[in-house]
C-alpha cells in the first residue's frame, strides 16, 4: 500500500456537473453545494463560467466571496480565440474579474478540434494556449490547463498533442490536467498514455475522466497512483452523457485502498450525507447502487450475507460503512443509526448520550420517515423540529383545522388559483383566504396571510427555492412525491421537507415546517413576541 501520497481533489460539480441531463442548479443551490464541498474538505471548487451570457455564473462569483471557505474557487474558461490578442478576448478578462485565486482554462489537444472545431492552424492553436495561460498567470494566483480531448488527441498524433502541452508550460501554467474529454479510454492504454506524458513534461499533471467506457474512477485512481497531482471530478459522477468520474468513489478508494491522505477521517464520514445532499438539491433521482455513498452499498438481505457479516463485520464488507457515513440496511435495532443521529444531536443538546431512550425514539421516528420517503440530508429545519418535539424541547405552537384550494380555468384561458386556510391558536382562530400563481403560491400566501396576524415576525420568512421529485413513477399520478423547500429570514436560511401521494399535502408539510422552525428558533433563543389581540370568536373570511 502507498503510504502518506497527497493529491489534490478539484471539484467540478458546480460546472461540468451542472451540465448533466436533468441538473439545472440556481444560484442558491449553488452556493449551499459550496459551502457543502467545503465542509467535505474539497481542495477546489470550480464555480462556473463567468462568461457575459451566464448571469447565474457571474452572480456565484460575487457572491461566493462573502462565503468563509478553506476550499480555493476556481473560475473556468477557455483559451483566447483566434487571432486575437490575449487582453482582446471576450472570455479570458472575465476570469480575471471573477475575483477568485485560481483559473483554469481548457484548450485544444487534438489536430481533428484545431483544423475542423475551431478551424485554426496548429501553430496558432499552440499560440493561443501559451498566450492565455501567460496572460492569467501574470494576474492570478494560480493557473491550471485542462488539456481537452487530450487522450484522443494524443492517439492521433503524440507529438502535436506533446507540444500543446509544452504550449501551457510555456505559458506558466502550474498544473496541467489531461482531460478523456469523450470518455473512451480503458485503464491500460490510459495508464501507457499518462506515463508517457509524465517523461516528457515537467509541470505537474492531473486527470480528468469522463465515464463513457464505465472506467472513470479507475483511470482517475491510477493516475493518482502513477503521480497525478491533482483529481477533477464531480460528486456522485454527475456530468454529461454518462457523466464525469466520482468522487464519492474517488476519494475512499485512494485514501482507505492506497494511503493516501486527502480528508480527515471527520471529513470522510460525511461522504454520504454531502452525496445525498447533493442529490437533493441536484433534484436528480438517487443512484442506490453508487459505490460507498448508495443506500444498498452496505445492504445484505436474509441468508448466508447477512449471517456472515452479522458475525464477522468484514466476510460481506469491504470497509466499515460507518467510515464514510453509511450504514448497514438490515440491522433494526437502535443501534442502527445511533451515531448518525447523534452527530446530527451535536448542536442541539451536545450531552445526550446514544443509550438514551430519547435517542432510540428519535431514531425510530426519522426510520419511519424514512421509509415513507423523507431524507433530512438538505431539510436541516424539519429535521430539527422533530428532534426537538421528541426530546421536548418545541411543542407546536399552532394547529391547522383544515385548508382548502380552489382551481378554476377561465373564460380568458388563465388558471385562476384560491386557497382558504383555518389556524388555530389556542383559542385563538384565524380562518384566511390567499390568491396566489398555482395552488402552492396560494396556499403559502394564505397561511402567511393567517400567521403573521399571530405572530409578526413570521413576515420576514421568504420562501427561497421549491423543488419537487416523484420518488417512484410506476404508480403514474399516484405515486409519492417529495418536495424540498428552502426558507431564509434575511439571517438565517433552513430547508423544510414533506412527502405524499398528493403533491399539495407535500407542499403543505414542508410550507408548515418552514414557518414552525422561525417559532422554534425565536422561543428558543427568547425573541418571540406573538401579537397580543382580544380573544375573537371563529370569523370568516
Amino acid at each position: 500500500m502507498k503510504k502518506s501520497a497527497t493529491v489534490a481533489i478539484y471539484d467540478t460539480t458546480l460546472r461540468d456537473g451542472n451540465q448533466a441531463l436533468g441538473v439545472s442548479l440556481s444560484l442558491r443551490d449553488k452556493l449551499r453545494i459550496t459551502e457543502k464541498l467545503d465542509e467535505l474538505g474539497m481542495h477546489y471548487i470550480e464555480g462556473g463560467w463567468p462568461n457575459p451570457t451566464s448571469t447565474v455564473d457571474i452572480d456565484y462569483y460575487r457572491e461566493v466571496k462573502s462565503l468563509r471557505l478553506h476550499a480555493r474557487v476556481a473560475a473556468f474558461g477557455s483559451t483566447r480565440r483566434p487571432g486575437v490578442k490575449a487582453d482582446k478576448d471576450l472570455f479570458l478578462p472575465q476570469l480575471c474579474r471573477a475575483g477568485v485565486p485560481v483559473a483554469t482554462i481548457f484548450g485544444k489537444s487534438w489536430t481533428l478540434h484545431v483544423e475542423k472545431v475551431i478551424q485554426t492552424s496548429l501553430e496558432e492553436n499552440c499560440a493561443m494556449i501559451a498566450d492565455s495561460v501567460a496572460y492569467l498567470k501574470r494576474r492570478l494566483d494560480e493557473v491550471i490547463y485542462d488539456a481537452e480531448h487530450f487522450f484522443d488527441g494524443y492517439k492521433a498524433d503524440p507529438e502535436y498533442a506533446l507540444r500543446t502541452l509544452e504550449a501551457a508550460a510555456e505559458g506558466g501554467a502550474d498544473c496541467i490536467v489531461l482531460c478523456d474529454t469523450n470518455g473512451g479510454m480503458l485503464p491500460d492504454e490510459f495508464l501507457t498514455i499518462f506515463n508517457e506524458v509524465k517523461e516528457r513534461i515537467g509541470v505537474p499533471l492531473g486527470v480528468h475522466m469522463h465515464n463513457d467506457t464505465g472506467c472513470a474512477e479507475a483511470n482517475s485512481c491510477l493516475g493518482a497512483i502513477a503521480g497525478a497531482v491533482q483529481v477533477q471530478g464531480t460528486i456522485n459522477g454527475l456530468g454529461e452523457r454518462c457523466g464525469n468520474a466520482n468522487l464519492c468513489t474517488i476519494i475512499p478508494n485512494l485514501q482507505l485502498k492506497r494511503g493516501f491522505r486527502i480528508l480527515s477521517d471527520h471529513q470522510l464520514s460525511l461522504l454520504t450525507s454531502a452525496s445525498v445532499f447533493i442529490t437533493e438539491l441536484a433534484n436528480v433521482t438517487p443512484n442506490y447502487r453508487l459505490p460507498y455513498v448508495g443506500e444498498a452499498a452496505f445492504s445484505h438481505k436474509a441468508g448466508a450475507h447477512a449471517d456472515g457479516v452479522r458475525k464477522v463485520r468484514q466476510s460481506f464488507e469491504h470497509i466499515a460503512p460507518e467510515t464514510v457515513g453509511n450504514s448497514r440496511s438490515f440491522i433494526v435495532s437502535d443501534q442502527a443509526g445511533a451515531s448518525t443521529i447523534l452527530e446530527k444531536l451535536s448542536d442541539i443538546q451536545p450531552d445526550l448520550d446514544k443509550k438514551d431512550p430519547l435517542v432510540k425514539k428519535l431514531l425510530h421516528t426519522i426510520k419511519n420517515l424514512e421509509g415513507e420517503g423523507y431524507q433530512f440530508e438538505a431539510a436541516d429545519g424539519s429535521f430539527e423540529i422533530i428532534a426537538r418535539e421528541v426530546l421536548g424541547q418545541f411543542r407546536e405552537p399552532f394547529s391547522v383545522k383544515g385548508f382548502r384550494v380552489i382551481e378554476e380555468k377561465r373564460e380568458n384561458g388563465c388558471v385562476f388559483s384560491e386557497a382558504t386556510i383555518k389556524i388555530q391558536e389556542d383559542e385563538l382562530f384565524e380562518h384566511t383566504a390567499a390568491e396566489g400563481d398555482g395552488p402552492v403560491n396560494a396556499l403559502d400566501n394564505a397561511l402567511r396571510k393567517a400567521l403573521v396576524k399571530l405572530y409578526p415576525s413570521l413576515g420576514s420568512v421568504k420562501l427561497d427555492d421549491f423543488k419537487v421529485r416523484v420518488l417512484d413513477g410506476r404508480d403514474g399520478t399516484e405515486s409519492k412525491v417529495r418536495v424540498l423547500i428552502e426558507s431564509s429570514d434575511g439571517e438565517s436560511r433552513w430547508g423544510t421537507i414533506g412527502v405524499s401521494t398528493n403533491i399539495i399535502e407535500a407542499s403543505w408539510k414542508a410550507l408548515i415546517d418552514s414557518m414552525k422552525y422561525k417559532l422554534m428558533k425565536e422561543t428558543l433563543t427568547g425573541s418571540s413576541k406573538k401579537r397580543k389581540r382580544k380573544r375573537p370568536s371563529p370569523r370568516s373570511v
